[in-house]
Parts: C-alpha cells; sequence; structure tokens
C-alpha cells in the first residue's frame, strides 16, 4: 500500500542547505508518495487524502490561518504528522503547535558537531536498528521546556543532560513524530538516519489512535 504524504519545506526563518537533499531522500522511500510544497496554501483545504503531514525543516510562521485551522483539524481527526529538525523552530507564536503538537519549545543549539545518541525505545520502528549508543554529528537541539515524558514517548536522548531528540505521542485521533536531527546533508545519506526517518514515517502513517 502507497501512503501519500505531504511534506512541506516553507522557510520564513533560517533555511537549511540540506533541504533538496532531504526531500529527494523522502521522495526515494518505497511505499512512499510524496506532493511537495512551499505553499501555504496548501495546508488550507481537505487533508484527508494524506497519510500525513511532514514538516521538513521549515522555520518561522510559515502557515496563514486558515492554514493553521486546517493542519490542526486533520491531525485532530486522524492525519499524521511529522516533523523534522528545524520543524521544532517554527510557528512558535502558534499555542496549538508549540503545546499540543510539538509538546516542547525549541531553545536553541551548540555549534554542529559530533555526540552520542542515547537510544531510549529500541521497540519503534524508527529505532529499531540502531544500537544503545548511536555516534551521530548534528545540531544538538535543545528543548524548554522539554516534552513531558508523561505525555510522550521519548526515543533518542543526547546532550550533557539526556535530553529528548526524538518522541512520539498521539494528538486527537493523529500519530505525532519528531525527530531533531538531520541538519546536515549528508545526514540525507546515511543509511542509519533514513533508516530512522523513514521508520517514523511508517508509524506515523500507521493509522487513526
Amino acid at each position: 500500500m502507497t501512503r501519500r504524504l505531504l511534506v512541506h519545506t516553507r522557510t520564513t526563518g533560517y533555511r537549511h542547505d540540506s533541504i533538496p537533499a532531504a526531500l529527494a531522500a523522502v521522495g526515494r522511500f518505497e511505499g512512499f508518495a510524496v506532493d511537495a510544497t512551499e505553499d501555504p496554501a496548501a495546508l488550507e483545504g481537505d487533508l484527508s487524502r494524506y497519510a500525513a503531514v511532514v514538516f521538513l525543516s521549515t522555520s518561522g510562521d510559515i502557515l496563514t490561518d486558515a492554514g493553521r485551522a486546517g493542519l490542526a483539524a486533520a491531525v485532530e481527526s486522524g492525519t499524521g504528522f511529522a516533523g523534522v529538525h528545524a520543524a521544532a523552530c517554527t510557528e512558535e507564536s502558534w499555542p496549538w503547535y508549540t503545546g499540543s503538537l510539538q509538546r516542547s519549545r525549541f531553545a536553541g543549539h551548540p555549534p554542529y558537531g559530533p555526540g552520542l545518541v542515547l537510544v531510549e525505545d529500541r521497540s519503534h520502528p524508527a529505532t529499531a536498528h540502531l544500537p544503545r549508543a548511536w555516534p551521530w554529528s548534528d545540531e544538538w537541539y535543545d528543548f524548554a521546556p522539554c516534552p513531558d515524558p508523561a505525555e510522550v514517548r521519548v526515543l533518542l536522548r543526547g546532550g550533557e543532560d539526556r535530553h529528548p531528540l526524538a518522541w512520539h505521542h498521539r494528538q486527537g485521533r493523529g500519530r505525532v513524530f519528531w525527530t531533531a536531527l538531520g541538519h546536515a546533508e549528508e545526514a540525507y545519506r546515511d543509511p542509519a538516519f533514513l533508516a530512522h526517518l523513514r521508520g517514523g514515517l511508517e508509524w506515523t502513517c500507521g493509522g487513526r489512535g
């Protein structure tokens, strides 16, 4: 079965050079059909034909009021949502996005560099292939507040305080997956990261919760 994704890559803040490589990588995932857009109007209509909406390193305020309403209605009624990397610093003035969808707020990051990802849950499709400790290079996003483990299932942690880097939860009837990883173009050539991203998308498209 082919799952259709609406992949949004609009930016009004920082724009990652990796977006073309990221979009191409998602487009190669077997079993998915991708509609890519940077048009805010794409979120304003009926989104029920999509298994999930993906914000792929979006940044800043990118939606119209109608688009906000459309996205919220879609997720609440069962369309999945996946946020990748800079999606965490998107629509920061919209309480439903930061509170209900993201369950956190982006608080900055140190310079890009190497580190260690700690895999907290290897039972999920996004992490089943990973070792318990995964050497990785990225922008190590910080969150304040971090998503509450009582409200989300944390998959990956990192940094000195072992803050969450990937998590999932249900919002209304929709499945929601977040990963803070994916800054650099080379991430979208890395088999382990691509399996992480694909696994997250597969779970997100898994049906109404």
